[in-house]
């Protein structure tokens, strides 16, 4: 993007005349920009133009600009121009508009000319006016106010003015989405694998709300990464294992695919032997590499990894399944040495899509899993039904590591961008205050049996076959004993987008900047 800064303002004349109600100007000037190309190989040539100045939707004035000509890396190229303006009433804002066609040499190869767009605006207000001696200033401001003394002078070198010029080019793709974690993600892989009905939710009553069919998603209806998908202008990204003719894989509108599996941990030995572990999922995203490669060619396969958003959602199952399976894991390792492990198989396949081009990543933290219902009904009666403590301290000690893990990557993996949401906080609050968020329960679950509805049950094809169904899934936090509604996971989502991309942990960040 070239920049250009104003340098020096010259009042060839001007007429001005200040009154209780209004603020009249009429005035030519003469301009010195000062215009910097920041690219090493690139060369701008620009032809004649005028740019139109606004007020209220107004032409004012005109801006009158040369040809010249920007040189690869420089930084002094001068542009004298004029600028006239009609008259201008009141308070009011500047807006300068106006195409020029430019030429672009990069290296020895000169490309047609293009059409360049330069939009700015400025502000004048008639309370930062003073009249004394016949020396009049103003106060223009644009990102922040500079201030410009109008007396027939040359103006102070003080007052700069950066210009935003875009190329109009074809519209890029929008980045293409690769989803890997468990169940919180996982949007029917679990269906085509031969696995227990623990781990799959393709039965009724699952995904009655938005699909009103089961798909595989442990939820009544979307979860978060199909939201985020449709924030993104992007279609439900689908299951890796669902089949997929040559067509539907490799388009010129490449979306992504999803690796998540239901019950997969960081650790092979989660649920082994049932599930995608998150080392498969890698396997089965080079695969996919791999093939957008012969299709598509490398160049491409590389864009599309190197602009691709990579979503994790994992480690609970790796934290919870001692707890539901009665396992000796955690008197075998120090919790903190649980930990490690978990988050180091993590930072094993980071590193690994990170090594293929994958630059910006995207993790959910862990919810407080003690509050589970199907993790609360372990607790005794007599206390009331509280949250495991022991389960929630390993999901804080995980959250901890991954928040260190991420910092020391960015600071020493070039390029490497990564936004953590904070699902711990959310659920907590949606958990304790329900009817803040417009829920009427936030420890039950919508779907199953026993306290809290907490036994694994819903859609009765478990090992215990009762269970209790609500009415109105949108009124409960929780659908199962492990899962939440899609009301839940759509207001997460929502939180996450609403991130503006100009703040620095911003998730719509990693989707325009590429």
């Amino acid at each position: 993007m070239p920049v250009f800064s104003l340098q020096t303002v010259h009042v060839d004349s001007y007429k001005l005349n200040v009154t209780s109600q209004n603020l009249l100007v009429s005035s030519v000037f003469s301009l010195n920009v000062t215009a910097e190309n920041p690219n090493k190989a690139v060369a701008l040539s620009f032809d004649p133009c005028r740019f139109h100045v606004l007020s209220q939707g107004l032409v004012v004035g005109l801006i009158r600009i040369p040809e010249f000509h920007q040189p690869p890396l420089s930084k002094n190229v001068s542009v004298q121009t004029r600028v006239l303006f009609e008259r201008v009433n009141g308070v009011f804002g500047i807006r300068i508009l106006g195409d020029v066609r430019a030429q672009v040499r990069i290296f020895h190869i000169t490309l047609p000319k293009i059409k360049v767009a330069l939009d700015c605006d400025l502000s004048v207000s008639e309370s930062k006016i003073s009249v004394s001696h016949e020396v009049y200033s103003m106060r223009w401001s644009h990102k922040q106010m500079i201030s410009v003394p109008l007396n027939s002078q040359t103006v102070s070198k003080k007052c700069s003015l950066a210009i935003l010029i875009q190329f109009r080019r074809r519209r890029q793709p929008q980045p293409a989405l690769f989803i890997f974690g468990d169940s919180l993600f996982d949007p029917g892989n679990n269906n085509y694998i031969n696995t227990s009905t623990l781990d799959r939710a393709d039965f009724s009553p699952y995904g009655r709300t938005f699909f009103h069919r089961p798909t595989g998603r442990f939820s009544d209806g979307r979860l978060i990464s199909d939201f985020i998908a449709q924030h993104a202008k992007q279609p439900l990204i689908p299951p890796y294992l669902q089949p997929r003719n040559d067509d539907e894989k490799i388009n010129n509108n490449y979306h992504g695919v999803n690796f998540a599996s239901a019950g997969a941990g960081a650790l092979p030995q989660t649920f082994q032997g049932l599930v995608i572990d998150l080392k498969t999922q890698l396997k089965y995203y080079k695969r996919e590499v791999a093939q957008l490669s012969r299709k598509k060619g490398s160049a491409e396969a590389a864009r599309i990894s190197s602009t691709a958003v990579y979503f994790f959602s994992i480690g609970t199952n790796d934290y919870i399944s001692p707890f539901l399976l009665n396992s000796s894991v955690l008197a075998t390792y120090p919790r903190s040495r649980y930990v490690e492990m978990v988050i180091g198989n993590l930072s094993t396949v980071v590193r690994a899509i990170y090594r293929r081009g994958g630059r910006k990543f995207v993790f959910l933290n862990l919810g407080e899993l003690g509050c589970l219902p199907g993790l609360r009904i372990l607790k005794p009666e007599r206390e009331g039904g509280g949250c495991l403590k022991e389960a929630s301290d390993l999901a804080k000690q995980h959250n901890k590591a991954l928040n260190k893990l991420l910092a020391k990557m960015e600071q020493k993996l070039q390029g490497f961008q990564y936004f953590v949401y904070d699902f711990k906080t959310s659920l907590a609050q949606k958990i304790t205050h329900p009817y803040k968020y417009g829920f009427r329960e936030g420890k039950k679950a919508c779907c199953g049996t026993g306290r809290f509805n907490g036994i694994f049950s819903c859609g009765g094809k478990r090992p215990v076959k009762e269970f209790n169904l609500c009415e109105n899934p949108s009124e409960f936090v929780f659908w199962d004993s492990y899962h939440l509604t899609e009301k839940a996971y759509k207001q997460m989502a929502d939180q996450m987008w609403s991130i503006p991309p100009t703040e620095p942990n911003s998730l719509r960040k990693l989707f325009i900047c590429y």
